[in-house]
Formats: C-alpha cells, sequence, structure tokens
C-alpha cells in the first residue's frame, strides 16, 4: 500500500447506525477513507463501480436483497483490484470458511473491539488474511481431520441461505422472490437439506431451522 494515500473503503451494511459507526471508527484512522456505502449488494454494485478504485469492501453477511457471499464474489467483476472483509454477527464456525471460499480475505465478528476491527481491516489491507485464533485453531482441526465438520458445513451457500430464511419463518413463496428464483427451485433446495441434515419432514426441517437460528442469535 502506498502510505502518501488513504485506503479507499466502500461499507455495506443493512444498519444504517453500523455503517455511521463503522465510518468513524475507521475514519479515526490515518490510513483510512471510507469513500462509499450501501444496504444491499444491488446498491453495493452501484455505489463500487460509480467510486472504484476500492481497495477494501466491508460487508455484512446478512443483507435485504442478497447474501453477502455474492457480493464478494461479484467483486472480481466490479473492481479486480478489491479484497473485502467480513464483519458479522452470524456465527463464524458456519460462515468463516465460505467467506475464504468465496474469495473474501477475513472474518470478524461485530462483537470484537474497535481496536480489532482497525487491526483487522489494517491486515487484510497490508495483503493478510484475518481470522479469529479460535477459528483458525477450528479450522486447523478440521482440515487435520481432529475435528469433524458441523452438519451444516455440508450445506452449499445458496442451501444455507435457503434454511436461514426457513429458520425466520419464511414460506417457499417469500424465499423463492427473495433470491430471484422459482419456487421449484426453492422446494429442491428444501430437499437437498434435509438429506444432506439427515430430516424426515418439512416439520424436522422446520424445527431445525428455527433451533439453529436461535443459535445463532
Amino acid at each position: 500500500m502506498n502510505m502518501e494515500s488513504k485506503s479507499r473503503i466502500v461499507i455495506v451494511d443493512d444498519h444504517p447506525i453500523m455503517r455511521m459507526g463503522l465510518r468513524q471508527l475507521l475514519e479515526s484512522s490515518p490510513r483510512f477513507e471510507v469513500c462509499g456505502e450501501a444496504g444491499s449488494v444491488d446498491e453495493a454494485a452501484t455505489v463500487i463501480t460509480a467510486v472504484r478504485p476500492v481497495d477494501l469492501v466491508v460487508v455484512d453477511i446478512s443483507l435485504p436483497d442478497r447474501s453477502g457471499l455474492e457480493l464478494i464474489r461479484d467483486l472480481r467483476s466490479l473492481d479486480p483490484g478489491a479484497r473485502a472483509l467480513v464483519v458479522s454477527s452470524h456465527d463464524e464456525k458456519v460462515y468463516a470458511e465460505r467467506v475464504l471460499r468465496a474469495g473474501g480475505r477475513g472474518y470478524l465478528m461485530k462483537d470484537r473491539a474497535p481496536e480489532q476491527i482497525i487491526a483487522a481491516v489494517g491486515q487484510v489491507l497490508d495483503g493478510g488474511i484475518f481470522l479469529s485464533p479460535s477459528m483458525t485453531s477450528r479450522m486447523m482441526e478440521v482440515l487435520s481431520g481432529s475435528k469433524s465438520a458441523s452438519p451444516i458445513s455440508g450445506l452449499t451457500d445458496r442451501e444455507l441461505e435457503v434454511f436461514r430464511a426457513i429458520g425466520e419463518g419464511k414460506s417457499s413463496r417469500e424465499i423463492s422472490g427473495m433470491l430471484g428464483v422459482s419456487i421449484r427451485t426453492i422446494d429442491a433446495h428444501r430437499t437437498h437439506i434435509k438429506d444432506k441434515l439427515g430430516l424426515r419432514d418439512a416439520a424436522e426441517l422446520s424445527y431445525e431451522a428455527i433451533r439453529w437460528m436461535e443459535s445463532q442469535a
């Protein structure tokens, strides 16, 4: 990074207060400049295109139109030089590996101290990858075979989105509208999720999805 210029950052989060807090925190460092904000994936695509070049996108997982994972994948075409760091309230044990697979450079829980957020942003901008020590240890254990992965980790990113929406009480019709796919596609995802998690019927699927969502709160 050229220390004579500030790193340009776009914040993507659907909560305006969270965006304001992150902006104030990041701009308290002489290294960083927040050059744009967005509350959804589609809005983020417009903002990134308008303000590029962007050095870093700080993005949440849950956004009103699509998953933050999709925005991370889209970054390759929106601004190939931009890196992505996820700052989210969702369990890192479920999402951190998915973020790295999608092309993200780090994962940080929202409840971390402000100085840790600054450190994570700096580490990613300097070319590194940021994960919490506990998440790094967990991933190493799974890779070495000393710890088995959760059944949830066997779901694809889209299946996990559907599973989460079921846990939020959404119907197949509502989920199809949210994700922009047909109801038949959603029903196929539901079947695959039941098979992968060893669930017998829709009632068990709803129960497990709700229980999982409660564990994420």
